[in-house]
């Protein structure tokens, strides 16, 4: 399973630069992207451990390009860098569809440590590979809706559970989060840090087995 590693030092932002937020901050629309792209799209950075496929290709995804992401017994990975207060942008939200989640994928264990389906927000703490704060946002096969639990696999992540199993596969679905108050109902405080960086994921390593999804536009938000 991911061990998200992010070092990324960020400065504090100035009351200037606060008053000047914008009310959106794109991640990721894959507009600039050539449908039928393969591997680490370009401005992400794949992964540095385990044996990754990437098995990832842009497509068109009906109102825009999307990004496709396989795996086959095989942990993906790829990381942005960008820069958001969090107490100004709150709402993570996102566009995803599950095609294939993996056999007995249960984030709460270990051995079955697997989804189709995960988009992470790292807040980077220095030492970074230490103190970093990741929390994961996943479709599981297993673990119910609302299960927030802490990574079996790595010390820095904690997973929020915003989907579980089969019933809505095949569909596209956007999500909002409050990654504000999920980092506060996780750490029991306030997010001292930006993020850092935005991740997305698929596995089926530990199961062995197979697991297919899509997402589409990331960004972030004002209430």
């Amino acid at each position: 399973m991911q061990r998200i590693v992010v070092g990324i030092a960020l400065a504090a932002l100035t009351a200037a630069s606060v008053c000047s937020q914008p009310a959106i901050v794109m991640v990721e629309d894959w507009s600039r992207h050539r449908v039928g792209t393969t591997g680490v799209p370009d401005g992400w950075k794949g992964q540095d451990w385990g044996s990754p496929r990437y098995d990832f290709v842009v497509a068109a995804g009906g109102a825009g390009k999307v990004l496709r992401l396989r795996s086959q017994g095989d942990s993906s990975t790829v990381s942005k860098e960008i820069k958001v207060d969090v107490k100004h942008l709150p709402l993570l939200v996102w566009r995803w569809k599950m095609v294939t989640l993996p056999p007995g994928g249960d984030c709460r264990r270990k051995q079955t440590d697997d989804e189709a389906g995960q988009v992470y927000v790292t807040f980077p703490r220095f030492p970074a590979k230490l103190r970093s704060r990741i929390i994961g946002y996943v479709w599981d096969t297993t673990a119910p809706a609302g299960t927030i639990v802490a990574s079996p696999s790595s010390g820095l992540v904690t997973y929020v559970v915003v989907r579980s199993g089969a019933e809505e596969i095949g569909r596209w679905i956007t999500e909002t989060r409050n990654v504000y108050e999920d980092y506060k109902r996780i750490y029991g405080v306030e997010p001292r840090e930006d993020v850092g960086a935005v991740s997305v994921a698929i596995d089926s390593d530990d199961t062995r087995s197979r697991a297919e999804s899509f997402v589409g536009e990331i960004f972030f938000r004002a209430q």
